[in-house]
């Protein structure tokens, strides 16, 4: 669990200039690939509510219920707020989308490193915890192209990129990956974020300055480190970066360097085979874009700049 202060229902985290450019860049890009819920797989995004209900696999119209996996320690996206309920952007998309299936969502909190294994050990039906889809996990590969697991299929929802953060003052006066070498990296174990200092860390030694890589279980660990001193730097997504900048988490206080990097979209995560759920999520998600209650949820945590303009099934590349 999370040991950041989660923030008031209220109060919604102001984002950065460069995140809304850098979402906006995203996001054009992302409406230009893949697949909408209005054309290929996702089949007839006018459905009424009764329809995209008559369209869920037959296990979760017999429950009438969702079950979500997600790792509940990444605030605004998702965390345990008051009275230890999920709450943050996922969960209020997440509820949306079950009132226009007609079902009730269920949240499993599971570390990020065990969501997609609970995902394919048939543990909950989705997985929707601000995971980036790329083609890595969409093609179950690693950097090699070597196949190491089945894969998923994702339904995307929100663009951001990655920031860089470091203790308040900046006292190893880093601006840059470049800035790594020599030092102590802190980073979330498998997600982007990893991959991203795993490669800077082989360009270091090239160099003949080593970077050291810390990964933890939760981003809040690895924010301790950085606050501790015992880590230059963590790696995570922008919007919980600049989360942590204006609330400090981690019994620190933050601030963001260095231009965002890699941006790209978060998807709702699925089983390769489970294409009939995929796409009715796909098809909700595009309701509630045109409703506008999509917008709404994004406004309360203060993250419109990472709208997209449809729901696109495996749109990143």
């Amino acid at each position: 669990m999370s040991t950041a202060t989660p923030p008031a229902r209220s109060a919604a985290t102001p984002r950065s200039t460069a995140l809304a450019a850098a979402a906006l860049t995203g996001a054009l890009l992302l409406t230009g690939c893949g697949a909408t819920a209005s054309s290929g797989r996702g089949g007839d995004a006018g459905a009424t509510a009764a329809d995209l209900h008559a369209q869920l696999p037959e296990r979760i119209r017999s429950s009438g219920v969702l079950r979500i996996g997600s790792d509940l320690t990444y605030a605004p996206i998702g965390f345990k707020g008051e009275g230890d309920k999920p709450d943050g952007l996922d969960v209020d998309l997440a509820n949306a989308l079950g009132a226009v299936l007609g079902v009730q969502v269920q949240f499993s909190d599971v570390p990020f490193d065990r969501l997609r294994l609970g995902l394919q050990a048939d543990e909950y039906d989705l997985v929707m915890s601000g995971m980036t889809d790329n083609p890595q996990r969409r093609d179950g590969t690693d950097d090699e192209a070597r196949k190491v697991n089945d894969g998923l299929d994702f339904v995307d929802y929100f663009v951001t990129g990655t920031s860089i953060v470091v203790a308040k003052g900046n006292p190893q006066r880093v601006a840059g990956l470049n800035d790594l070498c020599g030092r102590t990296a802190a980073v979330q174990r498998e997600t982007v974020q990893a991959t991203l200092l795993e490669r800077q860390a082989e360009a270091c030694q090239k160099g003949g300055r080593k970077l050291t890589v810390t990964e933890t279980e939760t981003d809040d660990q690895a924010l301790a480190l950085v606050a501790q001193g015992r880590a230059a730097v963590d790696l995570n997504d922008a919007p919980v970066a600049a989360h942590a900048v204006q609330h400090g988490r981690a019994g620190g206080q933050f601030q963001v360097v260095g231009e965002q990097l890699q941006v790209a979209p978060y998807g709702i995560a699925f089983e390769k085979e489970d294409t009939v759920l995929r796409d009715t999520v796909a098809k909700a998600l595009d309701r509630l874009i045109r409703n506008g209650q999509y917008d709404e949820v994004l406004a309360k945590w203060g993250l419109t700049g990472g709208a997209v303009q449809s729901a696109v099934v495996n749109g990143s590349f």
